[in-house]
This record gives structure tokens, sequence and C-alpha cells, in this order.
């Protein structure tokens, strides 16, 4: 059984004077989150990488649009629609951290972070293909699960949900 404090995220305000890298931190399930401001993501992944934070393990996003403003963040973190998350990993302890930044419904782009982490490439191209952010400077954003033609994006929570009918068939003998 783990500990309730590794499992919860710490409320803002019990770490509103931590920061790291110059932004607040708050804990998720025993690993630091850094809230980056949107314009200083890839400087920000650029300091981690110099700091050893050499594997970056997954890039994603999350759709926000039923929490509207009501989600936990720590002071001076205004809430949008969407929030782009990366995880890094150092090999020399085992360290894990997260990045975490808002991305606003009007303008979802954000920097690449393949000419630092090359890994990030499918990540990216997934994330985009999926939600519709837009990873500036990545050298190929092109959808890489759904068809090219395809009109917008699944995993945003106000995309339309399809209904493809099942053929049953009878037993095989």
């Amino acid at each position: 059984m783990t500990d309730t404090a590794e499992t919860e995220e710490t409320a803002p305000s019990e770490a509103a004077s931590e920061e790291r890298y110059g932004h607040p931190v708050t804990y998720s399930r025993g690993q630091q989150v850094i809230h980056v401001p949107r314009e200083q993501w890839r400087s920000t992944a650029e300091a981690l990488f110099a700091d050893n934070w050499t594997m970056l393990t997954d890039i994603t996003a999350v759709d926000f649009l039923s929490y509207g403003p009501a989600r936990k963040l720590p002071a001076g973190i205004a809430p949008e629609r969407f929030e782009v998350v990366a995880s890094l990993v150092r090999f020399d302890n085992g360290d894990r951290i997260r990045m975490r930044t808002q991305v606003p419904e009007s303008d979802p782009t954000v920097d690449s972070l393949y000419a630092i982490y090359p890994g990030s490439d499918y990540q990216e191209r997934e994330t985009y293909d999926m939600f519709g952010i837009t990873f500036e400077g990545h050298p190929d954003l092109s959808r890489i699960l759904m068809p090219e033609e395809w009109v917008g994006y699944p995993l945003r929570k106000d995309f339309a949900q399809g209904v493809i009918p099942v053929q049953f068939k009878g037993p095989q003998t």
C-alpha cells in the first residue's frame, strides 16, 4: 500500500513557495512537477537537459474542457483548455520530473522539443494527431495514427463520438 502523500497531488498552496528552474513546483505521485509558461517550454527543457535530465520518456496532452478554471494550479498559472505534459528521467540518480504547460484553445501551439530530445518525434506527432496541438519547429508534424484526410482530433473532449456497427458471424466449424 502506498502512502497517500505519494499518490495525491500536493495542493498549490502547500508548495507555493517552492520553485525549480524559476517555475512553481507541485508534487504528484512522488514526482516533482514544474509548471512552465508556454513561452518558456523549450528554454526550460534545454536547462533540464543541461542538468542531466537526458531522457524524455513521454510527451502528451490533456484536454480539460469539462474542468474549466476550477483545476488546482499554482498561483500565477492560468488554466487553459489544454495542457502539454513531458516526463523526464535522470540516469545518474533515477529521479523523474514532469513539465506541464497550459495551452489555450485559441492558439494550440507549443515549441517542439525534438532538437533537444529527438525521441519526442513520434510522441509530438501523436499529440498533434489526437489533440490538434501544433509543435512549432518539429521537422515532420504530420498525422501518425489517423489518415491524412481525417477531419478533427479524436482525443478532444468535444470530438463527436462515432458508432461503428459490429458484425457478428456464426461459430466457425
